[in-house]
């Protein structure tokens, strides 16, 4: 969706019953909205569009627009207005239906408790939300972003959240103006992640390119790249070189909350030594020979936004030192000056190197490493998700020669390669047998030759012989055992059949698999971070006030610091410390420990803190969450 704006001044009557307000697209299509703030009263203010863009005006039966949510139609485009402190003062009718607010519902309201970066999240991420907005919007003029809305009753979706703002006569902020879209109706490239089922391909766009996942493993991880997206902290991507890390770490900003701020990217290998700490740091005139101007630094440059550092295992001991004192928090100068510079930047680093055994070595600093890898993500080689290699391949042939296709053969024989050079090396591949071949099809002969040299150098393997099909199936098998660490059901599950039939085909291919037996994890997550990992549960909760007072809630999210309940109709009598009680779930441990309300939501949501807890149920409950942890595919250090 291109960014909505306003057509020339406007005056807008706060004590009235509503208002109809001119908008314009940025390509010149006007629409009309009716702002209803009849719940709310505020004196009349003249306000004014903050983009330089005009257009000329437009007759009210110019457009109206058809959304379609939820299996309610609403005409014209969902809008609403908020103070600068974030509260609902109007919005129009369309907005109302889509999600199912009266308008005196929602003004007065803080806008923040109707949005979402996705998922559950607690008062202090609504607050961190609406700040975000505000900010943005009040030093920037605008603000878009893709939000999930939370309707009034029925499931939270997709939306792309455009706000800006709005001054009154003598150029003062007075306001914001917001409009909703749904996002299957908006033109956002980053989307979450829709749930997948086995055998199903997903495509992504991130930044133009094409995102192409047709494997479990790759399905899977993806759900941890969403997951990362939404933190602030530092993440670590690793993986074999061609994996395609880049295009993971501009997912992670495409979908994150900084996706309308800057990504500014190196290569720590690309640069001299000499030349890295300026160009990460910036640099003043005079500062060495050739420093004719001043020249700001790329973390200047990002900031509020993701900055990319490839190839961090590159890096210089003594940039090292200064980055950490960056990521840190601290301020930095630029080579040669005296000026402190304090950026708000987040961190993507990835890495082809073993930094552990850098560590060791004493080539990478232990500190730096433990920042950086707060959240690690490892990007499966592609010999670990044969289904992508065909998906890939074809995708990569139709872009070069849509007439031409492979024969079974051929295929069979991609998946038999070990592909070092990952997709990379792939999509080279495909690219000179599409140029080469002059048939319609690139059959087995050529692909070999192209692969080794010599067709008979081509690696032939038990589990895969390239001349059967079939034992593809094969294949599959082991790789769902390895992904799922042995567990049958999980497996079945990832291959869509049946457990009876999965061990019939262990049977049949004389497959051994124990319980245990897995590949690297896809997702490391630090000591720090797994204080804050909340399991998604729906538990019966007892709790009861000082008073004596019992009430029965629901548990909905679950930590070894705390929980959050829904269902708590009268929040201020459970106020200061109360006695909570639980069976944890999968087991038969009852669950008991002091604990305080931390925050209120809406419609009965709090969260509490645990204050008090016996040393072998806090054991207990760390065991547990450990285990939801390894269930969601995360690995950790004990």
């Amino acid at each position: 969706m291109k960014r909505l704006m306003m057509w020339k001044s406007w005056t807008l009557d706060w004590s009235s019953i509503a208002n109809w307000v001119t908008f314009v697209t940025s390509f010149g299509i006007p629409f009309w909205a009716k702002l209803d703030a009849s719940c709310h009263h505020h004196p009349k203010r003249t306000i004014m569009p903050t983009s330089r863009h005009s257009s000329q005006p437009a007759s009210p039966l110019a457009t109206t627009q058809t959304i379609d949510v939820a299996g309610s139609e609403t005409v014209g485009p969902a809008v609403f207005c908020a103070d600068l402190h974030g509260q609902f003062s109007a919005c129009s009718s369309s907005f109302t239906h889509l999600l199912r607010y009266a308008a005196c519902d929602v003004i007065g309201r803080d806008f923040a408790a109707l949005f979402t970066l996705g998922g559950e999240i607690t008062a202090k991420d609504k607050d961190q939300l609406r700040k975000t907005i505000l900010s943005t919007t009040l030093s920037e003029g605008d603000y878009r972003s893709q939000l999930f809305a939370q309707p009034k009753s029925g499931a939270s979706f997709a939306v792309e959240f455009s706000a800006t703002l709005l001054r009154d006569a003598s150029s003062t902020p007075a306001a914001i103006v917001v409009v909703v879209v749904p996002a299957k109706a908006g033109r956002s490239e980053a989307t979450s992640a829709p749930v997948t089922k086995p055998g199903s391909i997903i495509w992504r766009k991130i930044d133009g390119t094409e995102f192409i996942l047709a494997s479990p493993a790759m399905h899977e991880f993806m759900a941890f790249v969403d997951r990362v997206a939404g933190h602030t902290e530092t993440v670590l991507v690793t993986g074999e070189t061609g994996t395609g890390k880049e295009l993971i770490a501009r997912t992670i900003h495409q979908s994150s909350h900084r996706r309308s701020r800057p990504w500014v990217d190196i290569n720590c290998a690309a640069l001299p030594e000499n030349l890295v700490e300026s160009e990460l740091f910036g640099y003043e005139k005079g500062a060495f020979s050739g420093a004719d101007t001043s020249k700001p630094g790329l973390f200047e440059l990002a900031d509020r936004g993701t900055l990319f550092l490839d190839e961090i295992g590159e890096l210089q001991l003594q940039t090292q030192v200064k980055l950490l004192r960056v990521l840190d928090g601290q301020p930095f100068y630029r080579l040669g000056g005296h000026r402190k510079i304090k950026v708000d930047v987040r961190i993507v680093a990835a890495t082809n190197q073993d930094l552990e055994a850098a560590v060791s070595q004493g080539r990478f600093r232990q500190d730096l490493f433990h920042r950086l890898g707060q959240f690690q993500l490892r990007v499966p080689p592609l010999r670990e998700r044969p289904e992508d290699i065909v998906a890939l391949a074809e995708h990569f042939l139709k872009l070069k020669a849509p007439a031409k296709h492979f024969s079974e053969q051929a295929i069979s024989a991609l998946l038999s390669h070990a592909w070092p050079g990952n997709i990379r090396e792939l999509r080279n591949l495909v690219a000179r047998m599409a140029m080469e071949s002059s048939g319609s099809q690139i059959d087995f002969p050529k692909l070999t030759a192209a692969l080794t040299g010599e067709p008979s150098a081509l690696r032939q393997t038990a589990s895969m012989p390239v001349s059967n099909l079939d034992s593809m199936e094969e294949q599959m098998i082991i790789k769902a055992l390895e992904r799922t660490g042995g567990q049958r059901t999980l497996a079945a599950e990832q291959l869509g059949i049946s457990r009876r039939t999965l061990s019939r085909k262990l049977k049949e291919y004389n497959i051994s698999f124990a319980p245990g037996d897995t590949t690297a994890s896809l997702g490391f997550i630090s000591n720090e971070q797994q204080k804050f990992f909340r399991a998604r549960v729906e538990i019966p909760v007892t709790i009861k006030n000082s008073q004596g007072e019992i009430t029965q809630v629901q548990g909905k999210n679950l930590s070894t610091g705390g929980m959050g309940l829904d269902g708590l109709t009268e929040p201020l009598r459970f106020a200061g410390m109360v006695d909570v009680s639980f069976t944890l779930p999968d087991s038969d441990v009852q669950f008991q420990a002091k604990a305080r309300l931390m925050w209120v939501g809406d419609e009965g949501r709090v969260g509490i803190r645990f204050a008090v807890i016996e040393p072998a149920l806090f054991e207990q409950l760390q065991h547990w969450t450990n285990r939801k942890m390894k269930d969601e595919g995360w690995d950790f250090s004990s």
